[in-house]
């Protein structure tokens, strides 16, 4: 089973770093191949809404994405990992989202989705914030459903921790890590 899992903090080690390495943990162990994007380290420019792949469902645009595009079209499971800013998904995995249009064009006007293959192809959402409000947490699952289904990717799971903000601090929540691995491990089986 391939697994792509996309890292959307700027912040290395921080609260949104931990928790994805902790879902990562359950499919390394079962030996699944993980292809990992930090997004931030990546070249990868905002749509440019130039129409560009609207007949074709290619991106126009020649960046990190290409390699983003390879995975996505090859991949089973899919793991989105975002802190939340300003009750929203971060810029570095907005910016990667907004780039799948090239998806959206090839699944609603060109009429090809990707095909489910033999797994299937679920995902994971896994986002931590330091407001208290679910406002976040439901902004940020709107956008996470909007791109999971332009993937083809029909169905996924949202794990979220709300109050959560200094960077290290969810070692602190007494039941993050368990629910991360939990998560992982319900994603692959």
């Amino acid at each position: 089973m391939n697994v792509v899992a996309f890292f959307g903090s700027p912040r290395i080690k921080g609260n949104t770093d931990l928790l994805l390495e902790e879902a990562l943990r359950p499919v390394r162990e079962a030996g699944h191949e993980v292809t990992l994007f930090k997004l931030n380290l990546m070249d990868i420019k905002p749509c440019q809404n130039c129409g560009g792949c609207e007949k074709t469902g290619v991106c126009i645009v020649n960046d990190g994405m290409k390699e983003v595009y390879d995975a996505i079209r090859t991949a089973d499971r899919f793991i989105l990992a975002s802190p939340i800013f300003f009750f929203g998904l971060s810029a570095q995995a907005k910016a990667m989202i907004d780039r799948c249009q090239a998806f959206w064009c090839d699944k609603y006007l060109l009429k090809k989705t990707i095909p489910a293959g033999p797994h299937g192809r679920k995902g994971l959402l896994i986002v931590v914030g330091g407001m208290k409000k679910e406002d976040g947490i439901h902004c940020a699952e709107t956008t996470a459903k909007a791109f999971f289904r332009t993937i083809s990717v029909p169905e996924h799971t949202t794990v979220s921790f709300l109050g959560v903000d200094a960077k290290g601090e969810i070692l602190k929540h007494p039941t993050a890590m368990k629910d991360v691995y939990e998560a992982g491990k319900k994603l692959i089986g």
